[in-house]
């Protein structure tokens, strides 16, 4: 009864299931519940003794009780205690439904002796400082449930228990862990000329493009390519329908919740927001396609990032651009590299050299050798990165 998984039994009452509702009205007073088991086992054990130290003493003497007691022993840890409780805790549903028909109508004919046993058990237990009628908490937490469903094997399919867990972990994930930085954003620039603006439009691998006027601090609206029509005619591009078609930049903070963005998202019905730093300072761009892939998986086709930022070589390395995100190579190849501070590889190589190398210089972040391969300015381009322990290291 004490092994049944308690949120299992709960599944199976919801269900109707006549078993679990027997024994749920025997779980909700677990204090009567022992009594009752106890009683009914101390009662066998000690008739027994009792009996075959009687039928020992007729047969051997005084020499009986020795040879009751050990016979007894055995008999009881064999087959009254160990072998059933052993095959109940393996099995609790087979054995403590079918034990509910009998407890039950136990229970309430030896209701007096059971309420006589709890009031003083429960009486011993106050005087301990122990509230009897306290219940344990049936409540998880968020690690306990993460561990449920990691560990929750063939019963949830392996892509369904990722997804979850992704679900879980988007309380520890800001929108700067997956916004696309500035340096990558993808636009119009009003300043542009119409030919330039044209083609923006033309090599567009997204449906939506965040307009700005003289440098990417000034976003002033948003264009979504299914309004294409209307700011293009036959002269060209129509500057002034462009701008009557564009919606309102949406700003949201650098250190938002994925979860809590992802509920903005849906409230506020945007698709795309601009994110800021604690200045107003543009920091990039994050999408609601980017907080579903983080509990989905890929499952949009990005033609800029379709050449890749991880390239595999023969010695077991990778040749991985500065520019990769840190939770992205993380993921790709199953590593840990830190990612509680640059969002990205050339950042994270600068944080631990505390300076900016001037030449092609090697270091070790934890299990992982890298070596800077190409450098432009104060930017790493490009790192080969070994796993300690793999062959060639």
């Amino acid at each position: 009864m004490m092994s049944l998984n308690r949120y299992r039994l709960k599944h199976l009452q919801k269900n109707n299931h006549h078993g679990a509702i027997r024994a749920g009205k025997l779980l909700e007073r677990p204090d009567r519940l022992i009594g009752l088991i106890l009683i009914g086992n101390n009662l066998v054990n000690i008739l027994a003794s009792a009996i075959a130290t009687v039928i020992a003493i007729r047969l051997w003497g005084d020499t009986g009780i020795l040879i009751a007691t050990v016979v007894l022993t055995l008999v009881v840890l064999v087959f009254a205690e160990i072998t059933p409780k052993t095959l109940a805790a393996l099995h609790p549903e087979a054995v403590a439904f079918p034990a509910t028909l009998i407890l039950l109508p136990l229970l309430k004919l030896m209701s007096p002796l059971v309420w006589l046993v709890s009031r003083v058990t429960n009486g011993l237990l106050h005087i301990m400082g122990v509230d009897p009628a306290g219940k344990a908490s049936d409540h998880l937490s968020k690690e306990e449930l993460r561990t449920l469903v990691a560990e929750g094997g063939a019963l949830i399919p392996a892509k369904r228990r990722r997804m979850l867990l992704n679900l879980l972990e988007l309380e520890e994930v800001s929108v700067n862990d997956i916004m696309v930085p500035r340096s990558e954003v993808y636009g119009i620039d009003l300043d542009d000329s119409d030919d330039d603006i044209l083609r923006c439009i033309q090599t567009s691998s997204h449906t939506r493009l965040p307009v700005w006027r003289d440098d990417i601090n000034n976003i002033v609206g948003v264009l979504h390519l299914r309004n294409i029509s209307k700011v293009i005619d036959r002269q060209g591009l129509d500057r002034a329908a462009l701008e009557r078609e564009m919606d309102a930049p949406y700003f949201i903070p650098e250190s938002t919740p994925l979860h809590t963005q992802l509920m903005n998202f849906q409230k506020n019905k945007h698709r795309l927001a601009v994110v800021v730093d604690e200045y107003g300072e543009v920091m990039g761009l994050v999408a609601m396609e980017d907080i579903l892939e983080e509990i989905v998986g890929e499952f949009t086709s990005n033609l800029s990032d379709a050449a890749g930022n991880i390239f595999p070589q023969r010695d077991e390395s990778h040749i991985i651009a500065g520019t990769a995100n840190v939770r992205e190579i993380n993921k790709a190849l199953h590593w840990d590299l830190p990612t509680d501070g640059p969002k990205t590889l050339s950042g994270l190589i600068l944080e631990n050299l505390e300076s900016f190398p001037d030449a092609n210089v090697g270091l070790t972040i934890g299990r992982y050798r890298m070596e800077i391969l190409e450098l432009e300015g104060n930017v790493v381009r490009s790192v080969r990165v070994r796993v300690v322990g793999e062959s060639g290291i």
